[in-house]
């Protein structure tokens, strides 16, 4: 058994990671903003990224820090610099007062081009920050993370109902399940040494076209979509509509329209996780059908 200290531990990824984590067997520490139901097995912290004593208190006792916690839109580039630039260093320190040498940093493939978004920069600063540490660190840049509990794709599902999809011009991207990503995490902080930068999918060579995937998606919903490319400036369009509709509560950034329409977004082979540390478990076309029956007992599909 061991003992791993949590951020974003009420988040998609984190919830699930700690689910996973006591299944196991583990103890887990987690920070937390707000007050948190008891639950056996977990050690509630209160805090957030900006408070560092928190956050040595967190890492206090613990055999590996995981570092899930970041922020994926924000309104500026300032946003995700203390997000995740600044939070990711006083993550650092804190794991260094603590005495802690195992240290799971998870990145995004966005950092590969920083220079396409504010969001892809921060947490490629955020990585160097990781390299240059002295810790025994592994960096985790996951792609599109889908799952049960994934609230960022749910509108892809909402459309896909009226056999619709809505794609960037172009492109390929890799995918990975929200428990095939906990796994991981929870492999690589178990194990003692591990330094290096992990590309994690699920196992499909040359990653979906968007096409591909969005009719992936339709037949989760159980229907057959009429796939649209839209150009960039169409997006970018409706980025500012959704902004003004919706403000700081918009999905469709100008940020994330940079990104989207990158025509490569796959998982790197040569950052393949040993086969003997891990290895996907969810076949996705399955995994989209238990995501999309999740939204339904929640009343959002």
């Amino acid at each position: 058994m061991s003992v791993f200290a949590v951020t974003g531990g009420t988040g998609f990824v984190g919830s699930r990671l700690i689910e996973l984590a006591l299944k196991a067997g583990h103890q887990v520490r987690a920070l937390t903003r707000r007050d948190q139901p008891a639950r056996d097995g977990v050690t509630w912290v209160r805090g957030d990224l900006d408070a560092t004593a928190a956050l040595t208190e967190l890492c206090t006792g613990a055999d590996a820090v995981i570092h899930v916690a970041g922020v994926v839109n924000a309104p500026d580039r300032e946003g995700f610099a203390h997000g995740n630039i600044t939070g990711t260093a006083n993550m650092l320190a804190a794991t260094k007062q603590a005495g802690v040498r195992r240290y799971v940093h998870v990145s995004s493939l966005a950092s590969r081009e920083p220079g396409l978004s504010g969001y892809g920069w921060s947490k490629g600063e955020a990585d160097k920050l990781v390299r240059d540490s002295g810790l025994d660190w592994t960096i985790v840049r996951p792609p599109a993370i889908y799952g049960p509990g994934d609230l960022e794709m749910l509108e892809l599902f909402r459309v896909a109902r009226f056999g619709l999809a809505l794609l960037p011009p172009g492109g390929r991207i890799s995918v990975i399940e929200v428990g095939d990503l906990g796994r991981l995490l929870l492999a690589l902080a178990a194990a003692d040494r591990f330094p290096g930068e992990i590309d994690p999918d699920d196992g499909r060579a040359g990653g979906w076209t968007h096409p591909e995937f969005a009719h992936a998606i339709g037949r989760a919903v159980g229907r057959r979509v009429l796939a649209l490319s839209l150009p960039k400036a169409v997006l970018m369009l409706g980025a500012r509509v959704d902004r003004l509709l919706r403000g700081k509560r918009a999905k469709l950034t100008p940020d994330r329209v940079s990104y989207f329409c990158h025509p490569d977004w796959v998982a790197d082979p040569a950052h393949r996780a040993p086969a003997n540390l891990w290895t996907p478990q969810v076949e996705t076309e399955t995994g989209l059908q238990e995501t999309a029956r999740w939204y339904r007992t929640k009343g959002l599909l």
